[in-house]
């Protein structure tokens, strides 16, 4: 659930390409393939939330490789985003956009047949490579296809089927891991790609970028290698410990890499990441706010499932449609939203909105093990849609003003990457910070109970899998009960502490508005979708 709702601005991607005189042909046929390809995407990565804590049971694996399921997978996504878009400008957007198709597919049956969880963390990459190709390239084709007139309509229809999938998806990929198996959510994508290549192949027209530039290789290079060495480090860190010297190497050298990708973009011809863009304070102040709100959202996210699942002993189905309210809230209250700015200025809804989501993280960190959804889960989940509700629009509308109408879709897009970068750290972070409050946890707990001592070294040797550890055979039901609630209560210690992170960097992201975001008013922009579809919902991630 770490991705339960998309990035922002993905709308203005499509607003920030220019437009032909003329619609081309079949378009009702093009928008159906544009949102499906970019359903595939979108689903994937909700559906796989809900699917983690069985599939870590089912494969026994740890929590850290639990993690390299989803962190894969955000890790090529987030990196790779602007380069698909670049490759799709230059080779022809209907081929990159088939590719990315035909390559999401093939990683996602390769996940279906996943022998073990690390070859499905890397079937993950692959699918994630597969979705920064076809995402990006999906939304051009809309603007592609489409002249002035019909944009809007199309982007409305668009966003309103992203928010259907949004609501759909948890729930529908926790009724297939209860009815099912893990391995469907995988396979739903089999069908979809498939009516996609036909409408592709049939209604498609090709089309390229109007002022193609040269692809930054050694940029996407060295974006991709920080961040994969940045993570590894942090997930390394979380068995091995802070101090320890491959852990402390990875991190190092993935610092160094985004350091380098920095300068290789301030001296670059055609960058991949204009750095020229952030001298404007409000798009700045935005790009920050997006990387503390979302990796606030994605990282707190990722593990609620786990506590639904796993301790509260949610059913998977039940899991999935936990966080429905979130996403009828967004969907209800977008247009209310989306004239803020108009009314407001940005300043107001940017800092209100993340200080409610820091009350709804807040109220997760309330819930302990039992207890019904309404007296627990609920009511966070209702404060945080509420927060998101209130900065997600004006969010969009701030990056798609704070910088020329020629560069509006560039800005969206590092926007929308960047949002996908924050989910992927702060899983890993809170991941680390998860870890060591459940071990140590555990250790006192386990120590106080009456079992034998080969029976607490079998817990305690088990730590790294959190919630799933499996209980030693031949424990007395008693026993059992009491190193269950241990369990139970280690993991909600855990669970409490990352809320409490959580709420803490969306309080910092209210800080990063009041500080760096103007209080002008602006008017309304076409970068958000038709007024009564304007729903802007939050990814980040995975």
């Amino acid at each position: 659930m770490s991705t339960i709702a998309s990035p922002p601005c993905d709308a203005g991607q499509i607003q920030g390409q220019a437009a032909p005189s003329a619609s081309c042909r079949g378009g009702n046929w093009v928008l159906a393939a544009a949102i499906l390809g970019s359903s595939m995407v979108f689903i994937d990565s909700t559906v796989v939330g809900v699917a983690l804590p069985v599939l870590q049971s089912t494969l026994r694996a740890s929590s850290i490789q639990v993690q390299w399921v989803v962190e894969s997978y955000a890790l090529f996504l987030a990196a790779l985003l602007l380069l698909g878009g670049s490759l799709g400008d230059q080779f022809g957007r209907r081929r990159i956009f088939a590719t990315g198709v035909v390559l999401f597919t093939a990683a996602s049956m390769l996940c279906g047949f996943a022998p073990n969880v690390n070859f499905l963390a890397v079937a993950r990459g692959i699918q994630g490579i597969g979705g920064a190709l076809l995402a990006p390239s999906s939304l051009a084709i809309i603007s592609a296809s489409f002249n002035a007139e019909e944009r809007g309509r199309a982007i409305g229809t668009w966003s309103g089927f992203t928010a259907i999938t949004a609501a759909v998806g948890p729930a529908l990929g926790g009724w297939l891991v209860e009815h099912a198996s893990w391995r469907s959510v995988f396979f739903l994508n089999v069908p979809i790609a498939l009516v996609v290549l036909v409408l592709v192949w049939r209604h498609v027209d090709e089309s390229y970028g109007e002022h193609v530039k040269r692809i930054d290789w050694l940029g996407a290079s060295l974006v991709t290698t920080g961040l994969a060495a940045l993570t590894y480090g942090l997930l390394t860190a979380s068995s091995t410990g802070l101090g320890s010297a491959r852990a402390a190497v990875t991190v190092a050298a993935g610092i160094v890499a985004l350091i380098a990708f920095v300068f290789v973009e301030h001296r670059s011809a055609s960058p991949m990441v204009p750095l020229g863009l952030f001298r404007s304070r409000n798009f700045a102040g935005a790009n920050i706010l997006t990387l503390l709100l979302y990796g606030a959202l994605g990282g707190a996210l990722y593990f609620v499932p786990f506590d639904l699942i796993q301790v509260q002993r949610y059913s998977p189905t039940k899991a999935g449609a936990s966080l429905l309210p979130f996403i009828l809230i967004m969907f209800v209250l977008s247009r209310w939203s989306g004239g803020l700015v108009a009314r407001v200025g940005a300043r107001l809804p940017l800092v209100i909105g993340p200080a409610v989501a820091a009350c709804g993280f807040a109220l997760f960190a309330r819930a302990g093990a039992g207890g019904s959804y309404i007296t627990t889960i609920g009511p966070a989940v209702v404060v945080l849609g509420l927060g998101m509700a209130i900065a997600v629009a004006p969010l969009t509308t701030t990056v798609m003003t704070a910088v020329g109408d020629e560069h509006a879709g560039l800005a969206s897009g590092i926007n929308n990457a960047v949002s996908r970068t924050a989910s992927l750290l702060a899983v890993a972070i809170l991941g680390l910070v998860m870890v060591a409050i459940f071990t140590r946890t555990l250790d006192s707990r386990i120590a106080a109970l009456p079992v034998a001592p080969d029976v607490r070294l079998a817990i305690e040797a088990q730590s790294g899998r959190l919630a799933a550890i499996a209980l030693p055979p031949g424990m007395g039901d008693e026993a059992s009960l009491a190193a269950r609630l241990a369990i139970d209560d280690a993991f909600v210690s855990g669970f409490r502490t990352v809320m409490i992170a959580a709420a803490a960097l969306a309080i910092a992201a209210a800080l990063s508005a009041a500080v760096m975001i103007d209080g002008k008013r602006t008017a309304a922009t076409d970068a958000s979708p038709a007024p009564s579809l304007r729903v802007k919902l939050p990814e980040p991630p995975s």
